[in-house]
């Protein structure tokens, strides 16, 4: 079980005293970039950490030097810089948070990109990985996003948070979202006009947006209930806006629907799911397309019985279905199981659903060994005690997939070491700009 493994989290540090922490201006050469597209330079033998720069670059930047083996600096000026810069296409592009690398060449954070999956996969000695090419999504095509919101005396601020930071932009224009989300939280679109009439100064929360197949799920964080004045703006903004389900949240806490004008739904392989209050999906549809297209090209033959966990909302489980499989979806989050677990038009005896949380107590034994290959997609702290229970009776078949390179490689190790061989990883970059990269492999236990 995974409680019995010692910690990989680092104790806090004590924080640094005005003596020990100075701001200086330094000329530095970067040398890389870090796990989240910082370049990274060295100073008196402090690794000094730059946003907004690229390997092979000469800076001038303001570093905050001291006693600590990290620091963190902003850069003035680019001296010399990388043949691989380019202008960044979005005007938010350093005060947001939101896309670190827009500075950086298309080909080049592909690049990149690949070589951090080599990386991940080396330290864990699986250095002979063939990786296939990278499937990049672009920019334009994000359905969900969680953004920001602070009512000022002046306005309202819509955005991203800033770098390391709890300071807002004011997002007018987000080159990342679909056309629907962005004409939503744009410059001329409803939500800081509604934001503006219902929240007083200082008070902030969240809006959390989901572009549907049936249209626009909404949730909206409220510092209050609103009277009935509120209530009628916001069913009016819904109405105005065609959405097709807005909730609210009263501190951040529990949701409550204020109008649900159709299901707001998504469909896989056609077959229709309507999604529980603030569900998680895949970020792109063209995204969920491809790693489908790469479990379903990984699916061995013959086969019959597959389980999905981690399932959602039956990303997987439904296409799998729809080749005439019979799929058992396991997850912890039982309203996610309750949404797949009702979609109309599954072939009868076809899924079958099991809440369960995997972390703690993973499928293992029989329940296991019974199916033909497993689909996998945890979330960014991966799998570790169900690769355990996988690596000791799993099935001939396992298709991993996931979001992050490093729990990745480790749970990939867990199955080789179990006897299980890693054929090719397929990368999939549905995360422009950004640091992320999405992983799909299978792996076989020879016969």
């Amino acid at each position: 079980m995974t409680a019995n493994r010692p910690s990989n989290r680092r104790s806090p540090r004590r924080p640094a005293t005005a003596r020990e922490r100075r701001t200086e201006t330094l000329v530095l050469t970067v040398d890389a970039l870090g796990a989240q597209g910082d370049g990274l330079a060295s100073h008196q033998g402090q690794r000094v950490f730059l946003p907004g720069a690229l390997p092979g670059e000469r800076v001038r930047a303001r570093v905050a030097v001291g006693r600590s083996a990290e620091a963190r600096g902003s850069v003035d000026a680019v001296l010399t810089p990388s043949a691989d810069r380019v202008a960044p296409p979005c005007p938010h592009y350093g005060p947001c948070g939101g896309c670190a690398l827009q500075h950086l060449a298309p080909g080049a954070l592909a690049t990149w990109k690949r070589e951090t999956i080599r990386q991940a996969l080396g330290h864990r000695g699986l250095t002979d990985t063939v990786l296939e090419p990278m499937v990049s999504i672009p920019p334009g095509t994000r359905r969900r996003a969680t953004l920001g919101w602070v009512r000022t005396t002046v306005g309202v601020v819509l955005g991203f948070h800033g770098p390391a930071s709890h300071r807002l932009e004011d997002v007018r224009n987000c080159a990342l979202l679909s056309p629907t989300l962005a004409g939503l939280v744009g410059a001329g679109g409803p939500l800081r006009p509604l934001l503006g009439a219902l929240a007083t100064p200082g008070t902030r929360g969240q809006v959390v947006l989901a572009d549907t197949d049936t249209g626009l799920d909404m949730t909206l964080d409220l510092p209050a209930p609103p009277d009935l004045t509120g209530r009628e703006r916001l069913a009016a903004m819904a109405e105005a806006a065609d959405l097709a389900r807005l909730g609210i949240r009263l501190g951040g806490t529990a949701w409550e629907p204020l109008t649900a004008r159709r299901p707001p739904q998504v469909r896989f392989a056609n077959l229709p799911v309507t999604l529980p209050p603030l569900a998680f999906l895949q970020p792109s549809r063209e995204g969920e397309a491809a790693i489908t297209a790469a479990i379903l090209a990984r699916l061995p033959k013959g086969a019959a019985r597959g389980l999905d966990l981690f399932a959602g909302l039956g990303t997987f489980s439904l296409p799998l279905v729809a080749r005439g499989l019979a799929m058992h979806a396991v997850d912890g989050v039982a309203e996610a199981m309750g949404a797949l677990g009702a979609a109309p038009g599954v072939p009868p005896r076809r899924l079958s659903t099991e809440t369960r949380n995997l972390a703690r107590d993973p499928l293992s034994g029989p329940a296991l060994a019974r199916a033909d290959f497993v689909v996998f997609d945890p979330p960014r702290a991966g799998a570790r005690a169900q690769a355990d229970a996988l690596a000791t009776s799993g099935p001939p078949t396992v298709i991993a997939v996931s979001c992050n390179p490093a729990t990745f490689a480790r749970d990939i190790r867990i199955l080789v070491d179990g006897g299980y061989r890693l054929a090719a990883v397929a990368p999939i970059d549905q995360f422009p700009w950004s640091a992320h990269v999405e992983l799909v492999a299978a792996l076989q236990r020879p016969s």
